[in-house]
């Protein structure tokens, strides 16, 4: 089976309802992102980032996976699907994908404000422990803080990720800007030849010589038209 790896940000999750952080009205506008999505933010007023954390988990009980997510899970049964997502919500695994890369840390999950990639203080919460609070400790004795890569941050999972993308056979943008690094520069690392999708409604610059077919729908529309194609 060939290797399709897809890469998805936060357009691929706005169809279930899931704010988007940069589009008008967005999160970025509501909450500065120095306050809660930077370390510093977090040493500043720990409290104001947990409850919004909170918010954005107990936000996950009231989406749904759309059909977009449903339909590149459905796709492993004919690609070996490696999804890299630079969402934290968890709506590829609710869709039924097996084999999900969160780029930037996953929502259900915390862990130890000393030591936060430290797996020994890593654990997922059920969703009756989706409100954390002030004094709730991680095993090694600190805060419990989010399992998210705030700003500033070094991202883990970026060479896991490119190892992926450099023996993919085809590989596929979905609702991302294209704009954060280190994840809008996996595109280098596609190997020569290997056919490149990006499905956003909108206009995305993509910042490399290789030829790119785009199509212009959101990602239920965009995945049911890619899908067509992949099997023509």
């Amino acid at each position: 089976m060939k290797n399709l790896v897809v890469l998805t940000g936060a357009g691929m999750s706005a169809e279930s309802g899931i704010s988007t952080f940069r589009d008008a009205g967005g999160l970025w506008e509501r909450y500065p992102v120095e306050q809660v999505a930077t370390p510093e933010g977090y040493a500043a007023n720990p409290e104001l980032v947990i409850n919004f954390y909170n918010e954005r988990r107990k936000q996950l009980l009231d989406v749904r996976p759309n059909r977009g997510h449903e339909l590149l899970a459905g796709m492993e049964g004919s690609f070996n699907v490696t999804v890299i997502t630079q969402n934290v919500d968890n709506l590829h695994e609710r869709a039924g994908s097996s084999h999900v890369i969160h780029l930037h840390g996953e929502l259900t999950k915390v862990t130890s404000s000393r030591h936060p990639n430290d797996p020994r203080y890593i654990r997922e919460l059920r969703p009756d422990e989706y409100e954390v609070k002030m004094g709730d400790k991680a095993a090694d004795g600190s805060q419990l803080r989010p399992f998210i890569v705030w700003f500033g941050e070094p991202v883990p999972m970026i060479e896991t990720a490119i190892g992926f993308v450099r023996k993919a056979d085809v590989f596929v943008i979905i609702g991302t800007s294209l704009n954060v690094y280190p994840a809008a520069g996996l595109l280098y690392y596609v190997p020569e030849g290997v056919p490149v999708y990006l499905i956003d409604p909108n206009e995305v610059s993509v910042a490399s010589a290789r030829k790119v077919t785009v199509i212009r729908k959101g990602a239920s529309e965009g995945v049911a038209e890619l899908k067509k194609m992949l099997s023509e």
